[in-house]
């Protein structure tokens, strides 16, 4: 019963959304951007705000002001963002820990037999008030960061191990667990009560419940020591991408299309440089930077901030938490009998073993090399053909890849991203939803949200029942992490009444000027979707008991119904309806549709070894047995260079940088994106063989044993009640252009 479960919320596509760090695996994702030193807080001043904040634990309890002290009456019980400021969070985190480990001692000394009802069932209802601050807290310092946020993170982070680890030491409570587990099978207990009782004693025992004596004191001491090096790690990134800005004249923007040059002036004007451009290491911002500027200088710089977060042995460099938290990870898991860290963590996944894992990566890096070096020769070509007297090094890449498709397929990525822009996508993200599964979303502007470029709709089902809130945060800003991510504010469970979910879609995209569109490449599009299939995978949630609710599930598991919802908005019916020109409101014209259709596998070489050497090298730290030290940037040139990855090519994530592994849930599981893939491509050809995607039975069948459920059946098993059989990895190679 681990409680970092409870406060799980998070599924991402660049990787990561928000969960909480109780046992030192934070949540899902990356962390990205750097802040001037004066603005970190001294010790001094950490000092004081510790004493700050006791007075002010004491002046909440008497006065009411705290807003987690008080029910909250907003429209569905959403958070009083308004209301809630950053002092009340640790008294409010320090009573909520106080009552839980009240209730959780009532049911460990509960002296009557222990029973699925008088322990499990209370397990699950305790703890209720600490969820509800973590999940208002980690949601804003994954979005609205600063320096006195970071500071208290930096505190709560290591409070909330200790209390997870005294909770899970239970000896107590874990006898009463271990009953109700041994005796599940004579209880009448009905296959979700089933279900539960069987994750939460195996979290027990994954978090250390078996351990005794000095083992028990180190393996505490470990996950303590984690959970302050992930929270470390992601403030760290943020912090140095933030701190890195590329400004630009007039004379430097050649080859810019218009949208991003608004988008840069804009981004210029928030920071007080009116009149000048600004690229950052969004990624919104720095790859399309890298896709067109024809300022090869300009791009290298561009390049190496992006490629070096965390690794500019300055105060926010991530190196030293790399090789603790891998040397941690390996001791903690021999501690519980496991090889090494991935055997820990694959054990409780689809894959089921590290083997597994790396046949799958390893089955696709062979022909995405292969790809990959063809890919380069057509480089070279265009670099030629163009008198081009430079070498070819690696922020050259996505900028001569662009003249290659240009030449090749006649398309152009200025020219698509005319045709995407951001509400006609919510549109058609919503049609979708609305066809498969009956769901209409009405705005809201009555609702409280913690920014103002926050919309919150209303989500009903068939028969026109309220099922929750949907939350969109879409635009970039410097107290936001990169990347996109689903989230929650509350998850969905039927325990403690029907308990509606307030689910969270987290986008980096660049605002537009004042009055301008926001247009969108068909890659953030396509993320935009991906995003939304977690969500909904959320909304659509329908069990009983919260462990087992939403998107609680394994790694590679979650990304699965999230890549299946990515395919819709490829189909050409899709695009004619949504895909509108944001001047003309033209539609898509059908030669585009099919030119985009032609170059859907175009540089897919470059992008599988950049998301492979990521999960490779994820793979090589968390097999190691033994560590002594490491030195990051030769782990990495090794790990690659005996797999042959194209020198022009760099991992996706760097280690330094990568969250979802140093700040988030998917440490040893990057690969689950991949293993997902396999899932949603032959998931799709369901609809595809149906010869409609919006067929109704098999939309049925999604919602039966996919997005309702939860973690309530048998991965495996549910994909084959689905789909009828058990998956093929046949469509993923053919979508990658990998199939002989």
């Amino acid at each position: 019963m681990s409680i970092h479960r409870r406060f799980s919320v998070l599924a991402c596509a660049s990787a990561v959304s928000i969960a909480i760090l109780a046992t030192g695996c934070s949540n899902q994702q990356e962390q990205e951007s750097k802040v001037a030193k004066q603005a970190e807080p001294s010790a001094a001043n950490a000092t004081v705000g510790a004493e700050a904040a006791q007075i002010a634990t004491q002046a909440s309890l008497k006065d009411g002001s705290n807003p987690f002290f008080n029910t909250w009456d907003t429209p569905y019980g959403v958070p009083p963002f308004d209301d809630i400021k950053t002092e009340h969070f640790l008294p409010a985190f320090k009573q909520s820990m106080e009552t839980h480990l009240q209730e959780v001692d009532a049911i460990a000394n509960n002296e009557q037999a222990a029973t699925f009802d008088n322990t499990i069932k209370p397990l699950e209802l305790a703890g209720a008030d600490l969820t509800r601050v973590a999940m208002v807290f980690f949601n804003l310092t994954g979005t609205e960061s600063n320096a006195d946020m970071q500071a208290l993170q930096r505190e709560i982070s290591p409070m909330l191990s200790r209390h997870s680890t005294t909770i899970q030491m239970n000896e107590n409570l874990f006898k009463r667990i271990k009953t109700v587990y041994q005796t599940r099978e004579q209880s009448n207990l009905n296959a979700e009560q089933l279900r539960l009782v069987e994750r939460m004693y195996n979290d027990a025992v994954r978090s250390g419940a078996n351990l005794e004596g000095e083992a028990r004191e180190r393996f505490a001491a470990i996950n303590e020591q984690i959970s302050s090096l992930t929270t470390s790690f992601g403030q760290n990134t943020l912090n140095d991408s933030r701190g890195f800005k590329l400004v630009l004249e007039e004379t430097d923007l050649d080859g810019m299309s218009q949208s991003m040059i608004e988008a840069a002036s804009a981004t210029a004007e928030a920071q007080g440089l009116k009149g000048k451009y600004v690229i950052t290491l969004q990624r919104s911002s720095v790859e399309p930077f890298l896709q067109f500027s024809n300022r090869r200088d300009l791009r290298e710089k561009a390049f190496k901030g992006w490629a070096l977060r965390g690794d500019n042995d300055n105060e926010f460099d991530n190196k030293k938490n790399v090789e603790q938290i891998v040397k941690l990870r390996a001791e903690r898991a021999q501690l519980l009998g496991y090889k090494h860290h991935s055997d820990y963590v694959l054990s409780n996944t689809m894959a089921a073993s590290p083997e597994a894992a790396m046949d799958l990566l390893l089955k696709v890096w062979d022909p995405a090399v292969k790809q990959a070096k063809k890919e380069r020769e057509w480089i070279l070509e265009q670099m030629a053909a163009e008198g081009a007297k430079h070498e070819f090094a690696a922020w050259d890449w996505r900028y001569y890849a662009e003249k290659v498709r240009k030449a090749r397929f006649d398309l152009d990525q200025g020219e698509i991203t005319q045709y995407f822009e951001l509400n006609n996508m919510l549109e058609a993200k919503f049609y979708v939803a609305e066809q498969l599964f009956g769901l209409t979303f009405a705005e809201r502007t009555d609702i409280p949200v913690y920014n103002p470029s926050v919309r919150v709709w209303e989500v009903r089902d068939a028969s026109k029942n309220v099922i929750g809130l949907f939350f969109g945060d879409y635009y970039a800003r410097s107290t936001k992490r990169s990347g996109a991510w689903m989230s929650a504010f509350r998850t969905q469970q039927k325990l403690a009444g029907n308990v509606k979910p307030l689910i969270i879609n987290n986008m980096n995209l660049n605002k537009p000027a004042e009055g301008e569109p926001t247009l969108m490449s068909f890659s953030d599009a396509t993320t935009l979707f991906h995003e939304f299939g977690h969500a909904l995978h959320g909304l659509l949630s329908d069990v009983t008991y919260p462990t087992l609710a939403g998107t609680s599930v394994s790694r590679d598991w979650v990304e699965f119904p999230a890549q299946l919802y990515e395919h819709f908005i490829a189909q050409p019916q899709m695009l004619k309806k949504f895909a509108l020109h944001y001047k003309t409101n033209e539609p898509l014209p059908d030669a585009l549709i099919e030119r985009m259709k032609k170059a859907s596998t175009f540089n897919q070489g470059f992008a599988t070894v950049e998301f492979t050497a990521s999960a490779l090298v994820d793979m090589a730290y968390h097999k190691m047995t033994k560590v002594d030290s490491i030195d990051v940037r030769a782990f990495e040139d090794k790990t690659l260079g005996d797999y042959g990855k194209p020198e022009e090519i760099i991992m996706r994530h760097r280690s330094p940088h990568f969250g979802h592994i140093f700040a988030g849930g998917y440490s040893s599981a990057y690969y689950a994106y991949m293993w997902s893939e396999i899932l949603d491509s032959d998931g799709f050809n369901a609809f595809v063989e149906a010869g409609d995607i919006f067929d109704k039975q098999t939309a049925d069948k999604l919602y039966k044993y996919v997005f309702s459920t939860g973690d309530t059946l048998n991965y495996d098993e549910a994909y084959k009640s689905f789909r009828g059989r058990a998956p093929t990895t046949d469509a993923l190679l053919e979508n990658r252009g990998f199939k002989q």
